[in-house]
């Protein structure tokens, strides 16, 4: 029998916030396993992110709870993308404040030590102003946009480039076949790295994210250069929030007007303006929530499992304020106040950039 080991937590909270992705239930497995088994500490399960501690709808979880749970995706805690210190749907400050004042006290009431987060920026960031109000917090990162700073990756980001991936490869026998432009759209509303990793694993010809804006002559003459070479088909793989230059110009009012006048989605904007450049037959392709739907790959898996394990550590020895982070090799910890109101975009003198245009991909302005 494993001796019970002394711990400075005895009770805290968990819950996962924001979109659901691959790795969520790996992560509650390895925090709460470890928690329990190795420190006897007890486990409070909030549902639907911090609705749930708003509304007070929680339960104890016990070892049958997160038996069984490391392949399935989503999250058997549930999710919700409220920002208790954000006002939204008219809500004033006084009701923002009732939010915050709600947390606080279903967090006294349970006899939390400290409250475990698993989500992306907004998450992580709402858990660093809860930590100025004075509640423990600690953070695991999650996205499949793996944009959060401090951490070099999020769990999500892998499974959603496997499956981004295979989505990529799958074009190519049709594109192939028919001599056609195929355009894929990827998640990535303001960061590029998953369309860039998976244009690069999947051999896409033309790539294009948000943080080099595009210029649609330039890809149109790319794309016609491939055409008169003997390459009869290309692959464009775009990231969601990808914005021509004329579009970086514009202020975010006007962007949005933009959009909503010419279609919301990058993909079937891109097929109209490739379509009146080049007058080649193009067809756009949205992948949508498939990126983020089933089970985490195998890397996922560890990598979460791993985030848990770590998370019960620190609460083990009482380190609050912190969230869990990859850097190079090594699982650590940064302040929870790093990834507060920050996106980690793709450097423009990234390893993956270079690479890209060493390979001969056009990542849609010269």
């Amino acid at each position: 029998m494993v001796s019970i080991q002394s711990s400075v937590t005895k009770t805290f909270g968990i819950l996962t916030a924001g979109g659901d992705c691959p790795g969520l239930n790996a992560a509650i497995r390895g925090v709460c396993q470890t928690a329990h088994e190795r420190y006897g500490m007890h486990i409070i399960g909030i549902a639907d992110g911090y609705r749930g501690l708003i509304d007070e709808n929680v339960r104890p979880l016990k070892p049958p709870d997160y038996a069984g749970i490391l392949t399935r995706g989503g999250t058997i805690l549930g999710a919700s993308r409220e920002k208790p210190f954000k006002a939204e749907n008219g809500d004033s400050d006084k009701a923002v404040g009732k939010k915050v004042a709600a947390i606080k006290e279903t967090y006294h009431k349970l006899k939390l030590d400290c409250l475990v987060i698993l989500g992306g920026n907004g998450t992580n960031t709402t858990g660093s102003w809860l930590a100025q109000e004075g509640l423990n917090v600690i953070g695991l990162p999650k996205t499949i946009d793996n944009d959060v700073m401090g951490t070099d990756l999020t769990f999500g980001f892998d499974s959603a480039l496997t499956i981004c991936t295979e989505a990529i490869d799958r074009l190519h026998t049709t594109a192939e076949s028919h001599h056609r432009i195929i355009v894929i759209e990827l998640m990535g509303h303001k960061v590029g790295w998953l369309a860039l990793y998976a244009g690069v694993a999947g051999g896409s010809d033309v790539i294009l994210i948000p943080e080099i804006p595009y210029d649609i002559k330039a890809i149109g003459r790319h794309l016609e250069h491939r055409a008169k070479s003997g390459k009869t088909y290309s692959i464009v793989a775009v990231a969601e929030g990808a914005l021509s230059l004329e579009e970086a110009k514009m202020d975010k009012h006007e962007r949005k007007k933009y959009r909503a006048e010419n279609g919301p989605s990058i993909a079937h904007r891109l097929t109209r303006e490739i379509s009146k450049e080049t007058g080649m037959d193009t067809r756009p392709t949205v992948l949508g929530y498939m990126q983020r739907g089933g089970g985490p790959s195998a890397f996922d898996r560890v990598l979460a499992t791993s985030f848990g394990v770590a998370a019960a550590e620190l609460l083990a020895k009482g380190k609050y304020g912190r969230m869990v982070a990859l850097n190079g090799n090594e699982i650590g910890s940064v302040d929870l106040s790093v990834p507060e109101s920050k996106v980690k975009t793709v450097p423009l003198n990234h390893c993956m950039i270079d690479t890209a245009i060493a390979m001969g991909i056009f990542l849609g302005s010269k």
